[in-house]
C-alpha cells in the first residue's frame, strides 16, 4: 500500500475480534485437555486404593508429578520459541492420551509412576502451548480479555472433571473409564491439530536458563507465585476446616459456586483491564482476595463460606489471568514461550509451598491464623506491584504503541 509519495505503508493486520475460528479452537482444545486432566487426576487416588496398594504411594506419585511438571516446564520454553507450538500442543495431548491409557493398563506401581512421569513431562506443554497460541489469534487491545476467557477452560475442568470422572467409574470401572479418558484426549488433540497457525523457523534449539526463564517475565510471574500459594491453602484445608467449624454439609457448594462466579469475574476483569491498565484492576482485586480469607477465618455457616467463594473468585481468580496478560504484554514474540514457561515454574512453585507452609501455619497455632496470615502474601504482591508501577504502565504503553 502507497501513501502517495511512492513509500510503503504498513497495511493493518492480525484478528480484530475476539471469537475468531482459530481462537474457538484453541479454546476448545484447552477445555477438552483440562476436562481429560482432572478427570484422571481426581480418580487416580481412588484408582490406587482400589488396587490395593499403599496410601503412601499417592504422595509419592503427586510429589512425582510436581518435580518432572517443573523440569519440563523449564525445558518447554525454549522448545516453544524455536518449533512450531500447533504441533508441540498436539503431540502434548496425545502424550497425555497414551498416559491416561497407560494407567488403564497398570498392573503395578511402578508401571502408573513411568505413566505418571510422562503425563508430568507432556503437561508442562500442554496448557502453555495453547495460551501461547490464543495469544497469536487475539486483538492486541481485547489481550486480557481474551486471556480470561481461555482460563475458563481450567475453571470448567476443575468444576466438571472429578464429577464426571466419578459417574464414569460408577457406570463402568477405572480401566474403562481411563480408555475413555484417553479417547477423549485423542479429541483434544484433533482439535488442536485443525489450529491454522502461521510459522517460520528463525533459530536454532538451545537450551540454557537464559532461554528457559525470561527475566521480564520474573514479576508476573513472582505475583502468580503469590495467587497459587494463597489459593493452594483453600484447597488443601477448606473442607478439613468446615469440618471443624461443623459446617461440612454441602461445602462442595463453595467450589461450585466459586467455579461458577468465575465464569463472569475472568471476563469481566479481563475487559476491565484493557481499559483501564492492569495495576487500577489488579489492586482491587487483591483486596477482595484479602477479604476472602478473612472471611473464611471466622465461617461457621454455610452461607459465610459461599459470601467467601464470591470474594475469591473477583479476588484471586481474576488476578491469576490478569498477571499472566501482562507476562504477555512485557514480552516479544519470540520469547513468549520463554514468558509462559516461567509462569509456569513459579505457579507450581507457588501451588507446592503454600500447601506445606499452611499446614505448618496450622499445626503451630490454628486454622484461624492461618487463613489470616494469607493476607501477608497478598500484601506483599499489592507493595511489588506498586514498587513496579513505572515498568508496568511503561510495558503497558508499548505494547498499545504496537497495536
Amino acid at each position: 500500500m502507497s501513501d502517495g509519495l511512492g513509500r510503503e505503508t504498513a497495511t493493518p493486520s492480525g484478528p480484530t475480534k475476539i471469537w475468531n475460528q482459530e481462537f474457538i479452537s484453541i479454546l476448545l482444545a484447552n477445555a477438552v485437555m483440562n476436562l481429560c486432566q482432572y478427570m484422571a487426576n481426581a480418580l487416580l487416588p481412588l484408582y490406587i486404593n482400589s488396587m490395593g496398594m499403599n496410601p503412601a504411594i499417592i504422595g509419592i506419585l503427586m510429589s512425582v508429578f510436581a518435580f518432572t511438571l517443573i523440569i519440563f516446564r523449564f525445558l518447554a520454553g525454549p522448545i516453544m520459541d524455536t518449533y512450531n507450538k500447533k504441533y508441540i500442543a498436539t503431540s502434548a495431548i496425545i502424550g497425555l492420551a497414551v498416559a491416561y491409557a497407560g494407567y488403564a493398563i497398570s498392573a503395578s506401581i511402578n508401571m502408573i509412576v513411568v505413566f505418571r512421569l510422562l503425563q508430568g513431562a507432556v503437561m508442562a506443554f500442554g496448557n502453555a502451548c495453547c495460551l501461547a497460541l490464543a495469544v497469536d489469534t487475539l486483538p492486541k487491545d481485547k489481550y486480557t480479555s481474551g486471556i480470561g476467557y481461555l482460563s475458563l477452560g481450567m475453571v470448567v475442568g476443575q468444576t466438571l472433571g472429578p464429577m464426571a470422572g466419578l459417574e464414569l467409574v460408577n457406570r463402568f470401572d477405572y480401566k474403562i473409564t481411563y480408555f475413555i479418558i484417553a479417547g477423549t484426549s485423542l479429541l483434544a488433540a484433533f482439535l488442536a491439530s485443525r489450529i491454522r497457525h502461521k510459522f517460520t523457523r528463525t533459530k536454532k534449539l538451545k537450551i540454557s536458563f537464559r532461554n528457559g526463564i525470561a527475566k521480564e517475565a520474573l514479576l508476573p510471574s513472582a505475583l502468580l507465585l503469590i495467587m497459587y500459594m494463597v489459593s493452594s491453602s483453600v484447597g488443601s484445608f477448606l473442607i478439613l476446616f468446615s469440618e471443624k467449624q461443623g459446617a461440612t454439609q454441602n461445602i462442595g457448594l463453595y467450589f461450585t459456586v466459586n467455579a461458577l462466579v468465575l465464569l463472569m469475574a475472568r471476563p469481566l476483569t479481563g475487559k476491565l483491564a484493557d481499559k483501564f491498565g492492569f495495576i487500577k484492576v489488579f489492586l482491587p482485586s487483591l483486596l477482595l482476595s484479602m477479604a476472602s480469607f478473612i472471611v473464611i477465618s471466622f465461617s461457621d455457616r454455610l452461607w459465610m463460606f459461599l459470601v467467601a467463594a464470591v470474594l475469591s473468585a473477583f479476588g484471586t481468580g481474576a488476578c491469576v489471568p490478569l498477571a499472566q496478560a501482562q507476562t504477555m504484554k512485557g514480552a516479544t514474540e519470540e520469547r513468549r514461550g520463554a514468558a509462559i514457561a516461567t509462569n509456569g515454574i513459579f505457579m507450581d512453585i507457588g501451588a507446592f509451598a503454600g500447601s506445606n507452609l499452611s499446614g505448618v501455619l496450622i499445626q503451630a497455632f490454628g486454622y484461624a491464623f492461618m487463613w489470616n496470615a494469607m493476607a501477608v502474601p497478598l500484601v506483599l504482591a499489592g507493595c511489588m506491584t506498586l514498587f513496579a508501577r513505572k515498568s508496568i504502565n511503561q510495558a503497558e504503553e508499548i505494547f498499545n504503541e504496537s497495536k
